[in-house]
This record gives C-alpha cells, structure tokens and sequence, in this order.
C-alpha cells in the first residue's frame, strides 16, 4: 500500500506546531500555549489514526511508503515507511503526548510554553525513529530527540537536575556514536546506500556481522537500558518532571527494544544467534537482581524507575530466544509498559503534586481520603504486577511461554521475576494507600480532578483492554514478526 504524506505529517505537525507554541511564549498566563499544544497534539493523534485504519495485515511490506533523494551526493534519502513492528508505537507515542500535554495543565508555572514545545517537538522526533529507513535519518532523528528531553529534565528538573541530565546524555550520545560508525561500515559494503532494507540483504562474514551486532548493542543495551548501562535510568527519573518521567519509560526506552527488532535481528542474524546466549544472560540479570534492587527502594520514582529496567529485560529476553510466541509477547510488553509505567509515573506526580515528596515513608492511608485514585493506582499496579485480566499479564506469559519453548531453565528463571514484581509492587502501594492516616499533610489531600480522572481513566482503559482482547494488538504484528524470523533464519555468511 503507498500513500503519500501521513507519516510525513505524523512527524513534522508536532514539531512545527511546538516551534509555533515556543513563540507565543507565556502571553495570557500561558493559556494560549496551554490551547495550542493541545491542539497540535490532538491533531497529530488523529492524524496516526489512519496509519491503523488503513494498514492491511496480511502483508510483511512497509507500508505508507515515502521515498525522495535528501542528500542525492551521498545517496541520503528522506525514506519513511511503516510495518506491524513499528505501528503501535508511532500510537502509543502520539496519544501520550496528548496525555502530557492534559497532565501539564496546572502542573508547570514557569516557562509553560517552552516546556510544552519541547514535548511536541520531541513528539515529532520520536515518531521519526519509528518510521525512518534510511540510516541517517534514522540517526538524525535518533539523536535530536535527546535535545529537548535533556532541556526538560535540565530546566525543569529537581534538585540534582545537571547531574541526571549530563548523565543521561553522555550515556545515550556516547553509545549512539558507535551505531553511526556501522552505518558507515554498512554503506560502504552496500553499493552506495543508506536503506536499512538495502543492509539487511548485505552479506557479512561471520567477524564482521559479530562487530556490528556489539557496536548496536551498546547504543541499544544504554536506550533501554539493559544491566549494566543503566544507572543512568534512575538518576533521570527521580529528577524529571512528571511528563518527562513518562515519555522517557514510556517511549524512549522503547526505541532501543525498537531498535533491536529494525536493525541487530534482520542485518547480522548469524551474530544474532551466536550472541543470544549473552543477550539472554543479561536480560535475566535485569529481571532478577534489578527487581531486588527495586524492592529496598525509598523514593517512588526511583522504585517504578527500576521497575521499568525489569520489565524491559522480559522484553530483551523474548527477542532473543526467537519464537513467534516471544517475540510477539515482548512486543505486547513493550506496550503494555508503556501504559503501565506511564500510568504508575503520573500518580506519583499526582502526589508530588498535593505532598511535594517522593518518599514512601511520608505516605500512609492515602486510599481513605483519595479512593478514586486509589482505585485507579490498584489496577495500574495490578497491571505492573502482571496480574491476568491486564496489559501485563499478556505480554510476560507469552514471553515466558515462548521463551520455555526454546529454553525452559532461562523461562523457569524469568518466571521468578513476576514473583519479586509482585513483592515491590504491592509493598509500594500497601505503605502508600492503605493504613491508619499518620501525617497531617495526607489527611488534607484532595481527590483526583476532572483532568487527572481523564489521564489516568484513558490509560486504565488500556489496561483493560490490551489484558482481555489482545487479538487486535497481535494481529497487527503477527505476520511482520513472522517475516522478520524467517530472515533471521538465513544466514549471510557467503560461501
């Protein structure tokens, strides 16, 4: 199928509405930016909407074709295109920002309009790493997208905010560079091309597929992040703020998953199976001992930030053992987290919001003057937890499902984290909700608002949805996932 422009729109609407928002600056106490970032993130939302009406699932072709020379010199194309894999978070990443921008309302008073630009911009940038194939826009996109998150965190972060931000960009910048040397290498054994669809029908030598395969894994294994490049992670969300915490756990740590799947996976399939042993290894590591990490923790964000490095290594983990079964439930998980995690980061600013702590011991019986929010952060919880009926459920089972079909000790082993998950998250939400009233300040708090009900009751029916019809989520992945297997099941050694 080929048309022309709605992915073009997708990315470029958001960024040229946020440059449109950063110049109305706060004029009418910030009201005119407050309407216009909703708008243009309204507007960008409908306008991915026909990406899922229109994509045929029967086919493993890219989809929504865009193709016209940029840099013709250097055979740089501006190449967009869509398949099943990258559908859903081109969705996801668009209907969050509109989120975002309601969870933002009250919630920022300084410099109101340039903190919403930089999220519709950073919009527009992130559905580019989803819909590019070509290597340079890729990494264009790839990188750019880290300049207005660095600001957010920057500006409008907490006390240690310089710390997290130079943390988080040094790590991601670094890693990434190496991603652009094998680009380089790539193109130059590819007759003159950039297209991520021209390097995966390049063959590669077993050494050289090895190398390339490693230097993805460390711009990738830090964008997720996998142990033992993610220290970075908790540093970041403790000093964001709030609609910072949720692109980044929601979004951004999809792309390096994202990444996997487009380029390690399709481009070095021998490297792929050679190495899953070590991709396999460390996804556990994340899902085991990243988990206990979790379970001593004091402050919220830091709780649900490592939280997120667990739940990313079930999806890692399912990449690798190269099941039908697991591939599409780590899929289904890197959704799922989206909505969950997203969800778990705007009740804790809901209460950062009333309390101005982050701390679990300042709580207490929260559940007896905000039951509507308490009930809502059960069944994100619930949902964190993997229990069946949710979005986590789906994704988890399938993965260890799929995983056991290939390798059942690694399963056994995975299978444990949903344990430990269980143990933070619900230690979590009994010392912050439920008990007598012990703190004066909490007694005080007020329930949840019209706008926050809207946020947090959108992503709860998500929740649900994704955990009791899956259907329509897998069917939109099932034969691109099938397509991709198949060519990780060829080898590109010559012979």
């Amino acid at each position: 199928m080929y048309s022309f422009g709605i992915l073009s729109a997708a990315i470029w609407v958001p960024i040229v509405g946020g440059f449109l928002v950063l110049s109305l600056g706060d004029r009418a106490g910030g009201n005119l930016a407050r309407w216009a970032s909703l708008l243009v993130s309204v507007a960008t939302f409908a306008i991915t909407l026909p990406l899922l009406t229109g994509f045929d699932t029967q086919t493993a072709a890219m989809q929504f074709v865009e193709r016209i020379p940029w840099i013709p010199s250097f055979h740089i194309e501006y190449f967009l295109g869509i398949d099943g894999i990258s559908l859903w978070f081109i969705l996801l990443t668009s209907f969050l920002t509109v989120l975002v921008v309601i969870s933002s309302w009250r919630n920022v008073s300084s410099r109101l309009s340039q903190y919403l630009a930089a999220f519709l911009i950073m919009d527009g940038l992130m559905i580019g790493v989803f819909c590019a194939l070509d290597a340079i826009l890729f990494y264009v996109f790839w990188e750019a997208m880290l300049i207005p998150m660095f600001l957010i965190i920057g500006v409008w972060g907490g006390p240690r905010r310089v710390y997290a931000t130079i943390k988080f960009f040094l790590y991601t910048f670094l890693g990434s560079v190496l991603m652009l040397v094998a680009f380089l290498y790539l193109y130059f054994h590819c007759g003159d091309s950039f297209s991520l669809l021209a390097f995966q029908r390049i063959p590669l030598g077993a050494s050289a597929q090895i190398w390339i395969f490693l230097a993805f894994l460390i711009a990738f294994a830090v964008k997720i992040p996998m142990w033992p490049v993610h220290t970075w992670l908790p540093d970041a969300h403790v000093e964001a703020p709030t609609g910072g915490s949720v692109i980044l756990a929601a979004v951004m740590l999809k792309m390096g998953a994202y990444g996997f799947l487009r380029l390690s996976l399709p481009i070095t399939p021998d490297a792929s199976h050679q190495l899953a042993w070590l991709m396999i290894t460390l996804s556990l590591i994340a899902i085991v001992y990243i988990a206990l990490i979790a379970v001593v923790q004091k402050d919220m964000k830091k709780l649900i930030a490592y939280s997120s490095i667990a739940h990313m290594g079930y999806v890692t983990l399912g990449f690798f053992v190269f099941t039908q079964t697991a591939v599409e439930g780590a899929i289904i998980q890197m959704l799922s987290h989206g909505f969950v995690s997203a969800a778990m980061f705007l009740c804790v600013g809901v209460l950062y919001d009333r309390m101005h702590t982050r701390e679990i011991e300042a709580y207490g019986g929260v559940a007896n003057v905000m039951p509507i929010f308490a009930s809502l952060m059960m069944l994100f919880a619930m949902g964190n937890v993997g229990l069946p009926g949710t979005s986590g459920f789906v994704g988890e089972f399938m993965v260890v499902l799929g995983t056991y079909q290939a390798y059942p000790w690694p399963a056994i082993i995975a299978a444990t984290g949903l344990i430990t998950g269980a143990a933070y998250t619900l230690w979590l939400f009994k010392r912050v909700l439920f008990g007598g009233i012990v703190h004066a300040q909490v007694a005080a708090l007020n329930d949840l608002n019209g706008r926050e009900i809207l946020v947090l009751g959108s992503l709860a029916g998500l929740v649900l949805l994704l955990g009791v019809w899956p259907a329509p989520f897998l069917d939109v992945v099932h034969v691109s996932v099938a397509h991709l297997l198949q060519q990780v099941s060829v080898s590109k050694i010559p012979s």
